[in-house]
This record gives C-alpha cells, sequence and structure tokens, in this order.
C-alpha cells in the first residue's frame, strides 16, 4: 500500500493542478466588472468601425457593460494590433481585426512588434466580407474577361487602384493579374474612399474593394461590380460571378474581421467574450444589419477563428513572397 506521504504528495499535486482552473473559474464568473476598451485600427465612418459599433452595443447589453470602441488606425493596423498585444490578458482590451494587421503585415514587415500566434488569443472570426472586382458604370468593361482583354492590348498601362501596398485589395489585384496574364499599374492609396473617388473620377479604370465599402455606389448606379475575388457570390450581389467561375483560378481574397484578445486571457474568459459576441452577431436584428450592409455573418469559435488565423497567415505569407511585395517607405 502507499505510504501516507505519497498519498498526501499526490493530493497535494492534484490541488495544484486543479487551483488554475478554479481560479480561472471564478475570473470568468466575475467578468466583466469594468468596461471593456475595442481597438479598431482604422478611423470612425469605416465599415470595421460600423461593424464594431453594432457589434459592441449589443454585447454591452449581454454583459452589463461598456464597450468603448477606441480607433487606433495607422501603420496597416499594427499600432492598434500593437496596443493589444502589449495589454493586460484580462478580457478588458480586445483587437477588432482585419485581415491585414495579423495575416499581412507580419510578412511584410520584420521590425513588426507583435507575432500573431504569440501575442494574440483568438476570440471569433465576426463577420465575412467578399472582395468585388469594380469599374465605373459607363466603363466599356462588362465582365472581368473584358477587363483583362483590354489589360493584354495595353499592357502595363490601365491604372488599378488599391488601399495600399499589402492590403487585400492589392493582393486581389496581384492574384488577378497572375491568373489572367496581365499587368496593371498599381495606384495604392490611403484607403478606399480617396481609391473611389479616383475611379469616379477617372484617374484609374479599376478597383477592388469589400462589398460594404461598394454596396452604396453599386445602390446608387455609379460603379459596375464585375467579378468576386471569393469561394462564392455574395448574397448581395447574387448576379456577380466569382473570379474562379470566369476562369481565373486562386484568386480568392476575402477580407474578414475577428476579434483577438491579448494572449494568456484565461480561456475561461475568452469563452464568456466568445459567447457574448457569437450571441450578439446572431441576434436577428444585428444580424439583418450585417446583412444588409453586404457582410457575411459568421461567429464561430476560438479553436475554428484560430485555425483560419493560422491558414491565412501561410497562405498570405507564400503570395507576398511570391510577389515580392514589401511595405512602402
Amino acid at each position: 500500500m502507499p505510504s501516507r506521504l505519497a498519498v498526501f504528495a499526490g493530493a497535494a499535486l492534484a490541488l495544484a493542478a486543479v487551483a488554475p482552473v478554479a481560479q480561472a473559474q471564478d475570473l470568468a464568473k466575475d467578468f466583466p466588472s469594468r468596461p471593456i476598451r475595442m481597438v479598431i485600427a482604422f478611423p470612425p465612418g469605416g465599415p470595421t468601425d460600423f461593424v464594431g459599433r453594432l457589434v459592441a452595443d449589443k454585447v454591452k447589453d449581454i454583459l452589463g457593460q461598456p464597450v468603448i470602441i477606441e480607433n487606433k488606425p495607422g501603420a496597416n493596423g499594427a499600432l492598434g494590433a500593437d496596443a493589444v498585444a502589449k495589454a493586460a490578458p484580462d478580457g478588458t482590451t480586445l483587437f477588432l481585426s482585419t485581415v491585414g494587421a495579423v495575416t499581412i503585415t507580419p510578412h511584410m514587415r520584420a521590425d513588426l512588434p507583435y507575432d500573431t500566434l504569440r501575442d494574440f488569443a483568438p476570440v471569433t472570426m465576426v463577420v465575412g466580407n467578399t472582395t468585388v472586382l469594380v469599374v465605373r458604370a459607363d466603363s466599356p468593361y462588362k465582365s472581368a474577361k473584358d477587363l483583362a482583354a483590354a489589360a493584354k492590348e495595353k499592357p502595363g498601362q490601365l491604372a488599378f487602384a488599391s488601399t495600399g501596398v499589402g492590403s487585400t485589395t492589392h493582393l486581389a489585384m496581384e492574384l488577378y493579374q497572375t491568373a489572367a496574364g496581365i499587368k496593371f499599374v498599381h495606384v495604392p492609396y490611403r484607403g478606399a474612399a480617396p481609391a473611389l473617388t479616383d475611379l469616379l473620377g477617372g484617374q484609374v479604370v479599376a478597383f477592388f474593394a469589400d462589398v460594404p465599402v461598394l454596396m452604396p455606389q453599386i445602390i446608387a448606379g455609379k460603379v459596375r461590380p464585375l467579378a468576386a475575388a471569393s469561394g462564392k457570390r455574395n448574397p448581395k450581389l447574387p448576379d456577380v460571378p466569382t473570379l474562379a467561375e470566369e476562369g481565373y483560378a486562386d484568386t480568392s481574397s476575402d477580407n474578414w474581421y475577428g476579434l483577438l484578445a491579448p494572449a494568456k486571457t484565461p480561456p475561461a474568459i475568452v469563452a464568456k467574450i466568445n459567447d457574448a459576441f457569437v450571441k450578439a452577431i446572431n441576434d436577428p436584428v444585428v444580424k439583418q444589419k450585417l446583412v444588409d450592409s453586404g457582410a457575411v455573418p459568421v461567429a464561430d469559435k476560438p479553436a475554428e477563428f484560430g485555425a483560419t488565423l493560422k491558414a491565412e497567415l501561410d497562405r498570405w505569407g507564400k503570395v507576398v513572397r511570391e510577389k515580392g511585395i514589401k511595405e512602402a517607405n
């Protein structure tokens, strides 16, 4: 029979293993006891800000604490990401990120002060955003094939807008060029608004952007959607084919908005935040507003979002390396 000392030692080890779990459960039980800060790495008024504020307002009702939006734009999302990575891992600081800051920028900057997989705990993907190719409504191009044919006739002459070097809109253009065997003149802008302004003004001939960004102009009849750089058609644009359907494979460039917490945030707290955001995203009123904007509500589990994050990091890293894309100085 085991000695009393061995029994006591075993019991002590068991208690030591259980203690952190119990402590985390206690923290989650009381969470949140103060307001939550949600960092968005874009200025107020844009689609990310719209989604963040819409969902946060519902989460406030669910958790019983304000969710305060902090807009922290700059460096392709890196400023906002770094601020959250360095925050206390107690669940009161969150990051609503797009694809760029956490899966593209890490491959473009050797001096990035954070590591996506090391410094963040995935909470949930909030929405998916279909990236769509558009031209001005009076453009002669009626399809992605028309535009590609024109680019072949005038290689390196047609100006193509993006929201910045290394953005999903830039990478969508790169993948489209490769698939179609064409070359545009890349004109990077500081965001979607100036790019759209120049598209409408005729300074550029085409532009990739998220559906929520484009929807007002599409409804107003000012731009014509040609194709979606996505695995499937957007529900708000059911008649717009994907680039793959047009014959251009490996061109999926969907953007998404996902919620992250600082690494080492207790899993029990991450689970509670996930539960609140999933409920908020699936609230009928919130969900309808997201759908009406052109976004696709997701609301998945931390493990699922974590797997997506890893896959996207690997995929975009390969594209950035193959295309030789570097951050502009």
